[in-house]
């Protein structure tokens, strides 16, 4: 059957050539029925402007120009960008608001270029709707004048439905609704939906998890072969799964962990050796023993790729009677593991591997708190309370701290930047937002992580075995360009090697910057300068973490691919009755897979912390709170909230004193008539004046008397270039 898009393109093979029905009916070899069809188009096409029909009854292309097809993409004030089949974005099409109907957003749509009138760019007409994106959505059920309608909850879909009588599906106002799509907007008509299911109040935190998990695509329930599989699975260990493990229920292993974790992937021990060195086991839930590869378990974890994290909830990669149950690392409960067994000599390097399966008991579950209490604070309550642990973990702190000595020393880079916690309260709702930063416990554990890691990737790598690697290239020399302009700005400058930048020389232009007004924004920026970590089973290197050969294995509960490099792990040790099973996809697979995965679960865990950020602010519009620029653009500039961590923006349409511009070289807006000048670092007092919730959105206002400006400490100095690495200091993310 003929398509459009073939007409289409047979115009602009034969263009400036007109065509008659005759003529397109030979070129595409048609039957009777066939023929009706190409009619139907040729009026269709017609009808938009695409074509023009002459006297004699044959097509041209109109005048206006050429057509192409593409995905849309909606701005929120009305107008929209079409990105062409085939191109990664950078021949964007601009659509003018008046032209973009019937289309919404993420449809696939066919538009004609043509000339702007204002002169310039080319810019588009939406012509068709090849594909819709959207056949449900979900939105807030309103009824204003006893007419129905549905507001889509993602702002990108700017179009409200309407709900015609009897589709209301028992909906009340202000509730969320999933709804089905009956008629899409037209040039001159509007959207019609029916509701298919009530979901209940916008702010049911479970409700929040639904609309995200929507958003996002993530997978919510467990099929049910998945939940019978898993139902099968014996809540103990047995005595027949000891076979060929080694015994480690003597060793003091525990778990160190966050206040409000549920799944504890890790177990750590640690004894001095002969010589004034340090044996580390590092011991990891053995998920592979009871995730047969190919089974519905092992399927729906590739599908979901990873756990997805929320503030008191969360998505599991496995279903619960595993991840929470027989392969969390619990205490004092037998489990099995695989080990890996890492032998430092007294400054911290590794001289010795050794990998097997085994069983231990846990000792206790720390967390994070409490070990930096033992360790840092020295709290005599809390060292009393764990008085047998209390030396393991003297001896744990000294091999960290030898650990972070010889990372550094190889050039690994260390964003640590803090992190919000949010505070719930027994409905849900935020009830503080604290700044987090690592501490001596976060930072022991993930030394210890790291290093189990990189010892897998490396012995797995020697023995030849194809691998799911864990890679973080270097930036790009446009990326590093851009970088150095940007810090020229504030008078830095990173001189780089002709051989190319080296991660030791990024960490010695970061020290270089700590401790100045800008050293937020220039860490933000160095991190997008930076490709994200990805997996490969190519090895590529680890550019943030300066090391050779990387992979995860520490987290097979909440990551995929930690699982499969346990079961490639397991095929080259002598375990027995180990069995040779297929993987359910190929390594390129997976390690596609995956990337695409935890990039899905990053946006969706920070789309929720935002909408919790903006809740808690939602109930302060109208405070007053100390803050400091921490970011300046030409459309205003960011601020955080010294007691609370938060950013919002003041907008440059608030700044109502003066008209201010945008000085790209120090990075501030200055007023043309005044001078008062915005800039990063500055102490301001801001008034909360709006919180939009569906965009994630907090509005501020200068307020009351502004404290003096600092004394600024930029030198008209020039600056050279720069990069940095990795994209969170969290460890599963490494």
């Amino acid at each position: 059957m003929v398509t459009t898009q073939q007409i289409l393109d047979l115009f602009d093979r034969r263009r400036g050539k007109a065509l008659s029905l005759r003529d397109l009916q030979s070129a595409f070899d048609l039957n009777a029925g066939e023929r009706k069809v190409l009619s139907r188009h040729l009026k269709q096409l017609e009808h938009d402007g695409v074509l023009t029909r002459g006297k004699g009854g044959s097509y041209t292309l109109a005048s206006r120009g050429r057509t192409l097809t593409g995905s849309i993409e909606l701005h929120r004030d009305g107008y929209a960008f079409v990105t062409p089949d085939g191109t990664d974005g950078s021949s964007d099409l601009f659509v003018p608001a008046r032209f973009v109907r019937p289309a919404m957003h993420g449809d696939r749509v066919l538009v004609s270029v043509e000339r702007s009138l204002r002169g310039g760019r080319p810019e588009g007409r939406i012509v068709r709707v090849l594909e819709r994106a959207h056949t449900t959505l979900l939105g807030r059920f309103e009824v204003v004048h006893d007419v129905a309608r549905v507001v889509p909850i993602d702002p990108e879909l700017r179009e409200s439905f309407l709900v015609p009588p009897g589709g209301e599906g028992g909906a009340g106002a202000g509730e969320v609704v999933m709804v089905c799509i009956e008629t899409y907007p037209g040039r001159a008509q509007s959207a019609t939906a029916r509701v298919v299911e009530v979901l209940g109040a916008a702010d049911d935190p479970a409700v929040e998890i639904r609309i995200a998990a929507e958003r996002f695509g993530l997978p919510r329930i467990f099929p049910p072969d998945v939940l019978v599989a898993a139902s099968v699975i014996p809540d103990q260990v047995a005595e027949r799964d000891l076979a060929g493990r080694e015994d480690l229920r003597h060793l003091p292993f525990v778990t160190i962990d966050g206040e409000t974790a549920k799944d504890f992937d890790d177990a750590v021990a640690i004894e001095r050796l002969p010589g004034r060195g340090y044996r580390l086991r590092v011991a990891i839930a053995d998920v592979a023993h009871y995730v047969a590869a190919g089974g519905a378990i092992d399927r729906e974890a590739l599908n979901r790729g990873t756990s997805v994290y929320f503030p008191g909830s969360c998505l599991p990669m496995l279903p619960e009677a595993l991840s929470n149950g027989i392969c969390s690392l619990n205490p004092l409960v037998d489990r099995l593991v695989m080990v890996a067994e890492l032998d430092f000599n007294d400054r911290g390097q590794r001289h010795e591997a050794r990998f097997y399966a085994g069983v231990i008991h846990s000792r206790a579950r720390l967390t994070y708190t409490e070990v930096a209490k033992i360790l840092v604070d020295r709290d005599p309550e809390v060292r009393t309370a764990y008085a047998p642990l209390v030396e393991l973990l003297e001896v744990m702190k000294e091999l960290a701290e030898l650990r972070i000595a010889r990372r550094h020393e190889r050039g690994s880079l260390d964003f640590d930047l803090p992190e919000a916690e949010i505070v719930l309260g027994l409905r849900g709702r935020p009830e503080q937002i604290i700044r987090t930063e690592r501490n001596l416990a976060h930072r022991l554990i993930e030394e210890f992580m790291l290093a189990a890691n990189e010892a897998v990737a490396e012995w797995l790598d020697r023995q030849r075995v194809p691998l799911v690697f864990r890679i973080h290239e270097p930036p790009s020399e446009e990326k590093l360009a851009t970088f150095q302009e940007f810090i020229a700005h504030f008078n830095q400058g990173l001189a780089i090697p002709v051989e190319g930048i080296k991660p030791k020389l990024l960490q010695e232009f970061l020290e270089r910057v700590a401790g100045t007004p800008e050293e937020k924004l220039i860490n933000h920026v160095l991190l997008r300068s930076l490709p994200q970590a990805r997996y490969a089973v190519e090895n590529r290197g680890h550019f943030g973490l300066a090391a050779d050969c990387y992979c995860h294995f520490t987290s097979p509960i909440r990551r995929y691919p930690d699982l499969i490099v346990h079961r490639l792990l397991r095929r080259q040790l002598p375990l027995p009755g180990e069995r040779d099973a297929h993987l359910p996809a190929t390594l390129e697979e997976i390690a596609e897979r995956s990337s695409y995965c935890e990039r899905r679960a990053m946006d969706a865990e920070r789309d929720i912390v935002s909408l919790k950020k903006c809740q808690f602010m939602q109930e302060r519009i109208g405070e007053e709170h100390r803050g400091f620029v921490v970011s300046v653009q030409p459309f205003g500039f960011f601020v955080e909230l010294e007691e609370i961590f938060v950013e919002g923006l003041v907008h440059v349409s608030a700044l109502t004193d003066d008209y201010y511009q945008f000085d790209e070289t120090t990075h501030s807006l200055t007023g043309t008539s005044r001078r008062r000048r915005f800039t990063i670092g500055d102490p301001v007092v801001v008034t909360v004046h709006r919180v939009d919730l569906d965009r994630r959105e907090i509005d501020l206002r200068l307020s009351g008397e502004q404290p003096p400006q600092p004394a600024r400490r930029l030198s008209p100095r020039s600056a050279r270039d720069s990069l940095s690495s990795q994209n969170s200091a969290r460890r599963r993310r490494r």
